[in-house]
């Protein structure tokens, strides 16, 4: 069903201003032989948002035309999952090396999830030499 989908697909036609896709430099638009063009717009631009909005608000996370910018709540407000998201876990080469019937459960799970992905990206690797 999706094979079909995305041959019917292939031959709808979207305006390049719809994408967002940039054309080419018009020819006459050369910089000079040696010129180094640019360099004013490669300074990052001053914040115009004051240090208030930027410590209350979590700036850039509306994803929506008329929304707002959410306001960051005390820590309280959040569930305990949140504040796991940027705990280190250790790589599958460093799981191998330890006995697996003492790994606590979490830590088996990915195991066997990064070793099926290992494995499937070696049987892929060998399938396309042949």
């Amino acid at each position: 069903m999706a094979m079909s989908c995305s041959r019917a697909m292939r031959h709808i036609v979207v305006p390049m201003e719809v994408v967002g896709v940039r054309g080419y430099a018009a020819a006459g638009g050369k910089a000079k032989k040696g010129a180094k063009g640019g360099a004013a717009a490669d300074v990052p631009k001053a914040s115009i948002l004051s240090k208030e909005i930027k410590s209350t608000t979590v700036v850039g996370a509306n994803i929506l035309k008329d929304g707002a910018d959410s306001k960051v709540l005390p820590d309280s407000e959040y569930p305990d999952w949140v504040w796991h998201l940027l705990d280190k876990h250790p790589a599958l080469s460093e799981m191998r090396r330890k006995d697996l019937e003492i790994l606590p459960y979490e830590d088996l799970r990915r195991f066997v999830k990064l070793d099926n992905r290992e494995q499937i990206k070696e049987n892929n690797a060998v399938k396309a030499k042949n």
